[in-house]
């Protein structure tokens, strides 16, 4: 699964960089729920991509059909004039689903800053709670 994730990622943010107009600012988000893992990369771009057929020897035009062929689904939402997200899941694989919960370290605990106040980054970004691995 991090393969594949992995190959989504990258190939998802080279589109941005190739093709983005008129910045090449995005957000990726990641989120694994239900059994899935759901991958996509937003940005502001209002023109939709289309996945082409590359020939032999082309260089590129091959990283939708990639993230196609090793995702279980995936689409496009567009957003209208403000932009674009592409998005694909893959199954998570039962490992990853018995990972026990916890604290997530930075922005939502103390972390090394005793006593800081993290409330309102807790209350907008959800409980302080997070399945977590180590991938090296």
């Amino acid at each position: 699964m991090i393969d594949y994730a992995a190959l989504g990622v990258t190939e998802l943010l080279t589109n941005v960089h190739r093709h983005a107009q008129p910045d090449k600012r995005c957000t990726v988000d990641i989120e694994l729920l239900l059994e899935r893992l759901t991958v996509s990369v937003s940005d502001h771009d209002p023109r939709l991509p289309t996945v082409r057929e590359a020939s032999l020897f082309d260089t590129g035009g091959r990283g939708l059909a990639l993230i196609a062929a090793v995702s279980e689904s995936w689409g496009i939402r567009a957003r209208g004039d403000t932009g674009k997200s592409i998005w694909f899941t893959l199954p998570a694989p039962p490992a990853a689903l018995a990972l026990p919960l916890r604290p997530v370290y930075g922005a939502t605990t103390d972390g090394p800053f005793p006593g800081a106040e993290f409330g309102a980054m807790t209350r907008e970004y959800g409980p302080p709670w997070a399945r977590s691995a180590v991938i090296s």
